[in-house]
């Protein structure tokens, strides 16, 4: 018997490895007949990559993972491998794979283990489904995004009354980066339910407040858990579960509350996505899972815009100066602002233009194959040549490196300097660069639906802080040091590690 089963496993360890040299060799035929070479691989020092996701962590511990990243990229090339906890995967900064991925190859490609890593805290949305069920998520929610909807404005004025309030009575030196958030989160739940939980005006309840912890600890562990990739698993426990839970709770009581007929008649004749998109989307869990997914980013990466806007500003007064004397030309101390008075100042967009591609709200995703494919170049000793990628195989890009890059931006592509987005730029020398070497907020069918909405509440916010507060400066204590070298938060958004300081002045 013992004879028989050892003679059974090695056909079976047998068949597998017979069945797998076949699969390894035909993919090297694939890869022949399309020209496909390697490209530069990282080298481990240890096995399986350990060494790899030790980098990771530090680099993540000493708020520097973006520059991991940079190095890599300037030290290897602009489309790289890896071994990864002994898993192949790639990486590239290349706008010609970037437009394969998410563009003209795009049903080759899907979000890999997203669902698994973000379900407990997003369930399913638009965000997490991959196919008929993103396709289907992305119609329901496109026509919510209308600017019709927001060219007056009006959802951004009360929160953004109540922060600049806030700061009057303050004075003095202040970290505008939680005011940022707690901002951003009541322009969001303003929008999507009708009326804002209130974080800046001290209306909150305590479960509101709870629900806002309870945000940025899920959030974290999702961030844990999306670096680890196969081994997501091995983040989670009470702590995750927990903050879910009170994150969908809470969630359900402000829908049921809402949705209402008293709170229906109450805003007859007005606006309100929650509305809307109930009525489209029967099944409570799925509209739940919806708002969730649109609130993490109609929170989270506009409060770092409008973060590192303000960050930057007080540390160039030169723009700062330059985009004063726009407001003051174009509107005054006028505070009935519209989306389309807000398009007009030239300046201003090229200001958020700028800060975006130095600090991309997301500056890191990735992709997986769900089939065998190929990236355009990436490859060779010339680095031209087409790259094979095997189904299954994970490909990031780093929107933040390429951001940065000197023959797209030219030399000065490490400084904040708006004006560039005014002049001949090396990358608009080649249609695909300029179209794809730029992407704060993705590309292809998967572009940001609130795109529109979320740089619009940040020129908003922008204009209405600058009108109050004219002699906004950078406090003596803080340090000025080149961009990039600040310390940098990551979890599903890049934050300011030491916030932003500012000392506010009025007129």
């Amino acid at each position: 018997m013992g004879l028989q089963l050892s003679l059974l496993i090695s056909i079976i360890f047998a068949f597998f490895r017979v069945k797998s040299w076949r699969r390894e060799r035909t993919l090297r035929e694939i890869a022949i007949e399309n020209g496909c070479k390697s490209p530069p691989r990282l080298i481990n020092q240890r096995p399986w990559g350990i060494d790899r996701l030790e980098q990771i962590f530090r680099a993540d511990t000493e708020s520097r993972l973006m520059d991991l990243f940079l190095f890599h990229f300037r030290l290897w090339g602009t489309t790289l491998e890896q071994k990864f906890l002994g898993t192949q995967a790639f990486g590239t900064i290349e706008p010609r794979n970037l437009k394969a991925i998410l563009s003209s190859k795009f049903e080759d490609w899907g979000l890999g283990l997203r669902f698994e890593v973000m379900a407990p805290f997003f369930g399913r949305g638009i965000f997490t489904e991959d196919g008929l069920a993103w396709k289907t998520s992305r119609e329901l929610l496109r026509p919510q995004f209308t600017h019709r909807q927001y060219e007056d404005c009006e959802v951004f004025r009360e929160s953004t009354d109540a922060l600049l309030n806030i700061l009057q009575t303050h004075g003095g030196t202040v970290d505008l980066q939680p005011h940022f958030f707690a901002l951003t989160l009541d322009v969001s739940t303003a929008f999507l339910f009708g009326e804002s939980v209130g974080s800046l005006t001290g209306s909150t309840a305590k479960d509101a407040a709870d629900f806002a912890t309870a945000f940025n600890v899920a959030q974290d562990y999702v961030a844990k858990r999306m670096r680890l990739q196969d081994l997501y698993w091995v983040v989670g426990g009470a702590k995750f579960r927990k903050a879910c839970g009170t994150v969908h709770s809470f969630a359900d009581f402000i829908i049921d509350k809402n949705l209402s007929a008293g709170r229906k008649e109450e805003r007859a004749g007005k606006y309100v996505f929650l509305d809307s998109l109930a009525k489209a989307c029967p099944d409570r869990r799925v509209l739940r899972s919806q708002i969730i997914n649109i609130l993490v980013a109609g929170r989270d990466t506009t409060a770092c815009l409008i973060t590192w806007t303000l960050f930057l500003l007080v540390r160039h007064p030169r723009v700062l100066g330059k985009l004063k004397e726009e407001i003051k030309a174009t509107i005054g101390e006028d505070t009935e602002i519209s989306r389309t008075k807000l398009k007009d100042m030239s300046y201003l967009q090229v200001v958020l233009k700028e800060v975006l591609r130095l600090y991309p709200s997301v500056p890191v995703n990735s992709r997986t194959a769900v089939r065998d494919t190929i990236l355009p170049v990436g490859g060779g000793p010339d680095l031209q040549s087409p790259v094979f990628v095997p189904k299954g195989t994970a490909v990031a890009y780093s929107v933040y490196t390429m951001h940065r890059r000197p023959d797209f931006y030219g030399m000065d592509a490490e400084l904040f300097r708006p004006e560039r987005w005014e002049e001949a730029m090396p990358m608009n020398d080649d249609s695909i660069n300029a179209r794809w070497g730029y992407l704060p907020f993705n590309g292809g069918p998967r572009i940001c639906l609130g795109m529109d909405f979320g740089l619009t509440e940040a020129a908003y916010v922008v204009v209405r802080l600058l009108q109050r507060f004219p002699n906004l400066a950078l406090p003596v204590s803080e340090k000025v040091e080149l961009v990039g070298v600040e310390k940098q938060t990551m979890t599903l958004v890049m934050s300011s590690t030491e916030g932003c300081r500012v000392e506010l002045g009025s007129s």
